[in-house]
């Protein structure tokens, strides 16, 4: 037995000393850019052309027709684009919030960096709406009472931006102090409730917008605002939208 046993054990012995010890001492890697140089695959191609062709010519839809260009930039604190943009989110939003609480939304407020491309003279088309809000962000309706509407109003002062809004109505004197504030043209009651809608990404805290902390309750209407948009475009034959008087200094 003793004899057998040193046998066994030499051979594991063996064994395991003719294991060479593996360890990684270096890696190296190269950029390989994705440009025109790289040959296309045929087979695939063919395989996905006709879903690109597609979706190519659900983008390329006519739904509507701008009589002019209008860019973000054109405007100090309120944009044809952007007023838009504001309300149409009140338009198309408004009868899916009434439908599921009896309420109707009073104020929309969104971001001027959320708009993304401008509006061109001319056709309007599905891809238009993609141009113009690239991004997946959603509607929600908060309630806000008067007193956080005011704390709203108090970071449109100091952004000085032109963010969308619509329902409210805001006049600030040439040093940017508040001279008149109204929602739909009637004075902001403190303790009343209001439902402000926004998107996902604000209600977030983007944009530093925090003030919605504040919310007493949130509603989600799964309503992403490039839809509201394509469905807004679909009901105007032409598009002409205005820079106004819903947000304005005194020169």
């Amino acid at each position: 037995m003793s004899y057998k046993y040193f046998i066994y054990c030499l051979f594991f012995t063996f064994i395991f000393s003719c294991k060479n010890e593996v360890s990684l001492t270096k890696i190296e890697g190269s950029r390989i850019e994705i440009n025109d140089s790289l040959s296309t695959d045929t087979e695939i191609e063919e395989f996905i052309k006709p879903f690109r062709d597609h979706v190519n010519k659900n983008l390329d839809s006519i739904i509507s027709y701008s009589s002019d260009t209008y860019s973000k930039t054109n405007g100090d604190l309120n944009t044809a684009i952007g007023n838009l943009m504001a309300d149409a989110v009140l338009q198309e939003c408004n009868p899916v919030f009434n439908s599921r609480t009896g309420k109707n939304i009073d104020v929309v407020l969104l971001n001027h960096g959320g708009i993304r491309s401008i509006l061109s003279k001319g056709n309007v088309t599905t891809r238009t709406a993609y141009q113009i809000m690239p991004f997946e962000n959603s509607v929600v309706v908060t309630e806000l009472l008067g007193k956080d509407i005011k704390d709203l109003i108090s970071y449109l002062q100091k952004a000085k931006r032109a963010h969308p809004i619509s329902g409210l109505k805001i006049k600030l004197d040439k040093d940017y102090n508040l001279l008149e504030a109204t929602i739909s043209n009637k004075p902001i009651e403190e303790e009343t409730i209001y439902y402000v809608a926004t998107n996902d990404y604000l209600y977030s805290g983007g944009d530093r917008m925090t003030f919605f902390k504040q919310s007493l309750n949130t509603h989600i209407l799964n309503y992403k605002i490039r839809n509201v948009l394509i469905d807004y475009f679909k009901k105007s034959d032409t598009l002409s939208p205005k820079i106004d008087d819903r947000f304005t200094k005194l020169n």
